[in-house]
């Protein structure tokens, strides 16, 4: 199989146009294993047997391969082993990369005017995850308002409620908003996500040096 290097950045476009970030763990004959998603809940979630699109980013390119979920780890960290069902090809569709964290974000749903207060998990042009206290005043499928912080002012994305899973800590939970954006919101999504990569790449440098 043409993949590349172990332990680089992949994305599992699993639907609703949504693509969930992943790293490639390890490359064996036929199959291969990658992260599960935060998204996802272990073994109970996807089910082996489900086809969908891994791909990956080199520079100026983007390659696609389809794959068929062959198994699922049953403890934690949870990996996926995927087969291909076809070749890698190089796409020129467009991706949505996500990447921030921590802006603090306003929710507004169906309960009523109050809003909830949550917290950005990353983001992309098609879905933001965050983290509540509690999510029990909605459920996937709610269309949500949510208001967040991309750095230079509070923007408003509207959108349905696509996950609800336990935090990954044990303390609260972790919820996937998709939503479709046109320019200039995505321009300035792209723009923030850039930045925080750069930001991110800085942080390593200097914890290395």
């Amino acid at each position: 199989m043409d993949l590349p290097e172990i332990g680089t950045p992949m994305f599992l476009a699993l639907g609703d146009g949504v693509n969930f970030r992943s790293r490639l763990e390890s490359v064996d004959s036929e199959t291969f294993s990658v992260t599960a998603p935060l998204e996802t809940t272990g073994p109970d979630g996807f089910l082996p047997g489900y086809e969908f699109e891994v791909f990956w980013v080199p520079p100026r390119s983007r390659i696609v391969m389809p794959v068929v979920l062959k198994a699922v780890s049953e403890h934690a960290p949870f990996c996926w082993t995927l087969l291909p069902t076809s070749e890698p090809v190089i796409s020129n569709r467009r991706e949505f990369v996500r990447g921030g964290g921590g802006a603090p974000i306003r929710l507004f749903g169906e309960w009523g005017q109050q809003y909830l207060q949550g917290q950005m998990l990353d983001i992309s042009e098609g879905g933001l995850r965050f983290w509540v206290p509690d999510a029990s005043a909605f459920k996937v499928g709610d269309d949500m308002r949510a208001l967040v912080w991309l750095g230079n002012g509070e923007t408003e994305l509207k959108g349905k409620v696509y996950t609800v899973r336990p935090a990954e800590d044990g303390a609260g939970q972790e919820v996937v908003l998709i939503f479709r954006t046109v320019d200039p919101l995505s321009q300035m999504i792209r723009q923030y996500v850039i930045a925080w990569e750069i930001g991110e790449r800085r942080k390593a440098r200097e914890q290395q040096g």
